[in-house]
């Protein structure tokens, strides 16, 4: 590995499995100092002693969570250089039985999560930091019973976008990635069965999901100087199907 995030002290949430935790070894990999957390102990533990990092069990919809994740990592290295807000939530609902409790708690963990921490992140980091927000295509497309997901995910795009103009003045630059069907444990489950399966990529013109590791790789370029100006931008590692339209045949057609 080229150790392009030598000396950089990282948060990274979400990061027990899947693409929070292939970013996390990623970033490990890539030289970064770590400091893992999620809601699941015995998952983050063993993530953090896979990859010589610290874990840190914590529910990030509640905001006493994520001021107590940011004081460990004062305490730790008394600052801070790269944040990847990747904890998030979904609740599958039609709009007539959606509650409010529900909406709430996807909102809670995947949108006030990141703006709290992102706030908390700033308050520890200099010139030439990162911040991450995990977005979703769903920010720009739609799934009618994945309502506060995907709402969720749109709001994140424009975090991003504020929070990046927020923190220019002070050189901390803000992007998030957007991915569409990544091979994680959830989709495994999903495409359970040979029609699942062409109903995914069949609206997948690359013809095939992507893998936790391709989404990472797109996160150390936005941790490293490699992107030093890029800010406020979302990637989209879809595999195409932002692009589709109605005069794109789907895959397979």
């Amino acid at each position: 590995m080229s150790q392009r995030l030598a000396g950089k002290r990282a948060i990274v949430t979400g990061a027990a499995r899947g693409i929070g935790r292939a970013i996390a070894g990623a970033f490990a990999a890539e030289g970064a100092d770590l400091l893992l957390a999620d809601i699941d102990t015995a998952a983050v533990e063993r993530a953090a002693a896979e990859l010589d990092a610290e874990a840190l069990t914590l529910d990030v919809s509640r905001k006493a969570e994520i001021e107590r994740l940011f004081a460990q990592a004062a305490a730790k290295w008394g600052g801070l250089d790269l944040l990847v807000n990747n904890a998030g939530i979904t609740h599958a609902a039609e709009l007539d039985t959606l509650l409010e409790e529900d909406f709430d708690q996807v909102f809670a963990t995947n949108l006030k999560s990141a703006l709290w921490a992102t706030q908390e992140a700033a308050r520890l980091m200099g010139p030439g930091s990162a911040v991450i927000n995990m977005s979703s295509v769903n920010a720009v497309l739609a799934i009618p019973n994945q309502i506060p997901y995907a709402i969720s995910k749109g709001a994140i795009k424009q975090l991003t976008n504020v929070t990046a103009l927020a923190l220019a003045p002070k050189g901390i630059r803000v992007n998030a990635i957007g991915p569409g069907s990544i091979m994680t444990e959830m989709l495994a489950g999903i495409m359970n069965d040979r029609a699942a399966e062409e109903k995914i990529l069949s609206r997948t013109p690359l013809g095939r999901c992507g893998e936790p590791e391709e989404v990472a790789a797109i996160a150390v370029f936005l941790a490293s100087a490699e992107s030093s100006y890029v800010t406020g931008q979302t990637i989209y590692p879809d595999g195409g199907r932002l692009g589709l339209n109605y005069t794109v045949p789907v895959a397979g057609a």
